[in-house]
């Protein structure tokens, strides 16, 4: 009798549990919860949330002229462009020989700028760069977060600004190859780059090949700490060893400026498809995107909100990229300007 009573209690009991659990892992509509409707966050006033990058355009098509020949023809690579899209900015181009007074203008529109690779080191261009940098640092310093990403070229024409040396560099193998990342030691990644960077693809940025170097330059640590002028202004963040095991910088960070030199790529592993050395696993995908996502986050710092009308005229919307990847090599999209274009 008593077993028959137990056994019907503990049936009971289960019973109870088992309704119980089932409440609780029922799917409610928003108005079985008790909650009249969602609240979505007040946007910070200190941020601006539609911020704009300009991107500095290089010599050239591009292509050695297999795209265009025309002498005063300048181009962006687009996987510049679509870093800086991914991140959640729009792009507006800085066409470097543009009457200066316009090209400075349309620097006004721009809440941070990119430095691309490339080749020229001299003339024009260099000049163009050097102002355009003296200029972001004179924003910075009058109160306004102007962010700066020098890639590959850029960080090399940084460094010879800054240290006054046009022959700095020296050879490196480090053409068209995959490579880690070796933090420097003891250096926090805290206010660079890699600050939301999951510890696990921190390691793994150590242990595999996660970025692409494009370049036959490079400046050693030592070479690099014993320039008063660039020590000063730059902490070294990463180093990278070339095809001979000859170390040299690869990431560094200003330490008074938001400014980030680059001597890999960024870009290219979600957005170039020339080379087979341009690595596309999930990891270096994700790499790209955490720096994009850097670039624009600083962007958004500033404060400089320019007209809407004047930005919708010069954004890269307006001209359309040249697709050039049935070549195999090189660029996949170019966006090349061989005038004016330009309704400030």
């Amino acid at each position: 009798m008593w077993r028959y009573v137990w056994s019907l209690f503990l049936l009971f009991v289960v019973w109870k549990d088992t309704i119980v659990m089932a409440k609780s892992a029922a799917i409610l509509l928003p108005s079985q919860t008790g909650v009249d409707d969602f609240v979505c966050s007040a946007p910070d006033p200190s941020l601006n949330y539609k911020p704009v990058i300009g991107i500095l355009s290089h010599p050239g098509d591009g292509a050695t002229g297999r795209l265009n020949n025309d002498t005063n023809a300048s181009y962006i690579a687009a996987s510049y462009v679509k870093l800086a899209e991914a991140g959640g900015a729009r792009v507006i181009p800085l066409i470097y020989n543009e009457p200066e007074e316009l090209l400075f203008k349309k620097l006004e529109l721009v809440n941070g700028v990119i430095f691309t690779g490339g080749w020229a080191k001299k003339g024009l261009y260099f000049d163009v760069v050097k102002k355009i940098f003296t200029r972001a640092l004179e924003r910075n310093d009058g109160g306004e977060h102007f962010p700066v990403y020098a890639i590959c070229l850029g960080f090399e024409l940084l460094t010879m600004i800054i240290s006054q040396n046009t022959d700095i560099f020296e050879k490196v193998d480090a053409k068209n190859a995959a490579s880690s990342l070796q933090f420097v030691g003891n250096v926090s990644t805290q206010g660079t780059v890699f600050q939301r960077f999951p510890p696990e693809l921190l390691k793994k940025l150590t242990t595999d090949c996660l970025v692409m170097q494009n370049h036959q330059f490079g400046i050693s640590p030592d070479n690099f700490e014993g320039n008063i002028a660039l020590s000063r202004f730059f902490k070294i963040v990463t180093t990278c060893l070339d095809g001979n095991r000859k170390a040299y910088v690869s990431t560094v960070q200003s330490k008074k400026y938001p400014v980030t030199g680059f001597q890999w790529h960024p870009e290219k592993n979600a957005f170039e498809w020339g080379s087979s050395k341009i690595p596309h696993s999930e990891d270096a995908v994700h790499v790209t995107q955490l720096t994009a996502n850097y670039l624009v986050s600083e962007a958004r710092k500033s404060q400089n909100r320019p007209s809407p009308e004047k930005v919708l005229s010069n954004l890269i919307y307006n001209f359309k990229p040249t697709y050039c990847g049935y070549e195999g090599r090189g660029y996949d999209e170019v966006y090349i300007f061989t005038q004016q274009r330009s309704l400030l």
